[in-house]
Order: structure tokens, then C-alpha cells, then sequence
């Protein structure tokens, strides 16, 4: 009996996809995407998702926790993301997120479609500011920039404005504000 939902590639073949993923990205950043898809490998997702990459940023990058108003927001944040495999979340396995805004991205095999358009507008944000290779920052500003992906769903659900957040980030990004304090 095959599986209900198709699981990830295991081993040499993630390891090898992984490297190939790495390009443009800083080592910290690689590090969040294998904490992203350890989380949808364990919550039985077919892909690793904008939800899951949000979750990873939070948790492993000070910068990106630091974009966010507070550290109750960040909680409350946290707890719904924690929240997504055994609640809300439950609805989202087996299927793919997918807005219809955005090209599906070839060679980001294990990723949805937003997850990776995302990761190539990290990088080409990076590329763009000359700061390559890309950031925690630059993932976040990519993963709440399209409003059907579902870490713009988490963070409606949080009580946070993802328009309002990527403003604030991009305003301090150009120097129109002096930090990334609200």
C-alpha cells in the first residue's frame, strides 16, 4: 500500500538536492532551509512550504526575530506556527501551496511552488543590493511578499500586518528608517 502522502527524498539524494539549493544563499541561510525541511519531513508534508521556512527563520536567525514588533509578537508568533502540525495545519498536508501568482520555479524539487519562487527572490534581492549571498532578511521579505502563501496566513493568524512588515523591512533595507523597530 503506497503512502497517503509522497515523502520527501531521504539521504544522499536530499543532501545532493540540498547543495544545488545552497547557491546565492549565506550559510546560515542553507542552515534554516534544512531546519525547514526536517520540520515537513516530521509534520508529513509533501513539500517544504513558506509555513515551514517562516518557522526555521524565526528560530535560527536573531535578525529576523528582530524585524518582528516585540518579543510577545514573536511568541504568539511561534506558538501558532508550533501549533500547525497538530491543528489548523492539518488541512494544508497533502496538498501544495500555490497561489497562481507566481511561476512555478524548476530545479527547487521538495519545495512548493511559493517556497521556491521565494528562495529565488531572496537571492535576486541579495544580488539586487549587492549583498549576496542572500540573507535571513531577504527570505523574509520573500516569503510574506505574495498574500496567498501560508506564512501570510500564520502571521494574519498571529495578529501581524505582513504588508506592514515587508514595508518596514524594505524601508529600513533603503535607509528610510533608521532600524527595523515599528
Amino acid at each position: 500500500m503506497q503512502p497517503r502522502i509522497p515523502r520527501q527524498p531521504a539521504g544522499d539524494q536530499a543532501a545532493h538536492r540540498s547543495e544545488g539549493d545552497a547557491a546565492g544563499l549565506s550559510a546560515e541561510l542553507v542552515a534554516v532551509l534544512t531546519g525547514a525541511r526536517r520540520r515537513s519531513l516530521r509534520d508529513g508534508d509533501r513539500q517544504i512550504d513558506t509555513a515551514h521556512v517562516l518557522h526555521s527563520l524565526l528560530e535560527s536567525d536573531p535578525e529576523v526575530s528582530a524585524a518582528f514588533a516585540g518579543e510577545a509578537q514573536v511568541a504568539r508568533l511561534l506558538g501558532y506556527l508550533v501549533q500547525r502540525s497538530i491543528g489548523y495545519g492539518l488541512r494544508w498536508q497533502g496538498t501544495v501551496e500555490d497561489s497562481g501568482a507566481v511561476p512555478v520555479v524548476s530545479g527547487a524539487e521538495g519545495y512548493s511552488p511559493l517556497a521556491a519562487a521565494a528562495l529565488e527572490h531572496a537571492r535576486a534581492r541579495a544580488a539586487r543590493s549587492g549583498d549576496a549571498p542572500a540573507r535571513g532578511l531577504d527570505l523574509l521579505v520573500a516569503v510574506v511578499a505574495d498574500p496567498q502563501s501560508r506564512a501570510v496566513e500564520v502571521l494574519t493568524r498571529a495578529g501581524i500586518d505582513a504588508r506592514e512588515l515587508f514595508l518596514r523591512i524594505e524601508a529600513a533595507a533603503h535607509g528610510l528608517e533608521g532600524d527595523l523597530t515599528p
